[in-house]
């Protein structure tokens, strides 16, 4: 009862967001619809185009589909609907599963968007007459027809569909492309993280591998969504500054985008630590002083930039790479810590030596071959590296 008057009378504040979309008035944030080429986009959809949409986690997909989502159907010269088929991936290349996951998405976001019960009403008749395999085709052609306005779908996270789910949805919405528009959907955005032209679909049912651009050869277009720039990134931190009063250096404003390689997911992530985890203090600059705040969402995001994992490995030095060999995993315990870990103690302990044969950041001495460290006539743990070609050696 105490806390109660308290809790009345906290203040609404906006904060930094990196989970999920963006809501403008919840979170700071750039008008996602100036962040992709809006012209070129309605280009496409005005011209009966189905495209792809695509960027890394995080840079803000998502919320540049539900806002476009809302725009076209503000206009009344369409019916927009978004619809996430990640619900798919659970059943992987289950298609009938998958497919009726996909269809109860579908259906409840007509629902929610549109206050539309068609898709709700034929997607029972549809698994049962036509399967898993001509369900989605037959939804989304009765549900055109049903409205002389022109349906736009977008699809989000299209790439997490596995095997043969992925191929029967791409096909199915292939085979209905010629009947566009009065029996299929006006237009469909694909987004995802890859380009469907980089797809590499292992097909069960086949035995064989698809290629995204052939079980989808009808798109027209590929655009990105491009990272954060300075601008945009100060444009960010200067609205956080306008609602509480706490200035940002101009060494932070500079280091920001500089340091985080742009993507939201990162460009905001970075301020979210430093400054939000608690109303600031007014006029209290944020300074750029905490790096070990950075480093830690550098590595968590695999470095400053797109670092792939076999990059990652064989990379250990750099930024968020991964180490194959902690120097603290492979300790020597019992006898062995008795007899020191030293160069020689190193040598004979493999857990100790990383993937260049570096230990403790010193290059391994060379090992007296049939001896370990004490002397004794076993063989070494490693051999040491042969400076001869094996058909120079005597046999």
């Amino acid at each position: 009862m105490t806390d109660a008057p308290r809790v009345a009378t906290m203040r609404r504040m906006r904060f930094f967001n990196t989970e999920g979309p963006v809501r403008p008035e919840d979170h700071y944030c750039i008008p996602p619809l100036e962040r992709i080429d809006l012209d070129a986009v309605l280009r496409l959809i005005r011209d009966k185009k189905y495209f792809v949409l695509h960027a890394p986690r995080q840079t803000g997909k998502t919320t540049a589909l539900l806002a476009l989502r809302d725009l076209l159907n503000r206009s009344g010269n369409y019916r927009c609907v978004y619809a996430d088929f990640e619900v798919g991936q659970a059943a992987r290349e289950d298609t009938a599963r998958a497919m009726r996951a996909i269809l109860g998405e579908v259906a409840r976001r007509a629902r929610v968007t549109l206050g539309d019960d068609t898709p709700d009403a034929l997607r029972g008749t549809a698994l049962e007459t036509e399967g898993a395999d001509g369900a989605l085709i037959d939804v989304l052609s009765r549900w055109a027809g049903a409205d002389p306005r022109p349906l736009v779908l977008l699809i989000d996270e299209i790439d997490t569909l596995i095997g043969d789910t992925l191929v029967s949805v791409l096909r199915q919405l292939r085979a209905g492309y010629d009947q566009r528009p009065a029996s299929f959907p006006h237009s469909v955005i694909l987004c995802g993280v890859v380009d469907v032209r980089d797809y590499r679909i292992r097909s069960s049912a086949a035995n064989a591998l698809v290629l995204g651009g052939s079980a989808f050869n009808v798109k027209s277009k590929s655009l990105r969504l491009g990272d954060f720039t300075e601008a945009e990134a100060q444009a960010l931190l200067a609205q956080h500054t306008s609602d509480t009063g706490q200035a940002f250096t101009d060494d932070a404003l500079r280091m920001v985008p500089a340091r985080t390689a742009g993507p939201r997911g990162c460009g905001t992530g970075f301020p979210r630590r430093r400054v939000a985890e608690g109303p600031a203090p007014p006029r209290r600059p944020a300074v750029a002083g905490q790096r070990a705040v950075l480093r830690r969402l550098l590595r968590r995001r695999g470095g400053p930039g797109p670092l792939p994992p076999h990059h990652r490995r064989r990379h250990p030095g750099r930024p968020g790479a991964l180490d194959p060999a902690p120097r603290h995993a492979h300790r020597p315990v019992g006898p062995q810590a008795a007899r020191g870990t030293g160069a020689a103690g190193d040598r004979a302990d493999p857990g100790r030596r990383g993937r260049a044969g570096v230990v403790g950041g010193r290059p391994p001495l060379p090992a007296r071959p049939g001896a370990d460290r004490a002397g004794r006539g076993r063989r070494p743990a490693h051999s040491p590296t042969r400076s001869t070609p094996r058909s120079s050696r005597a046999t």
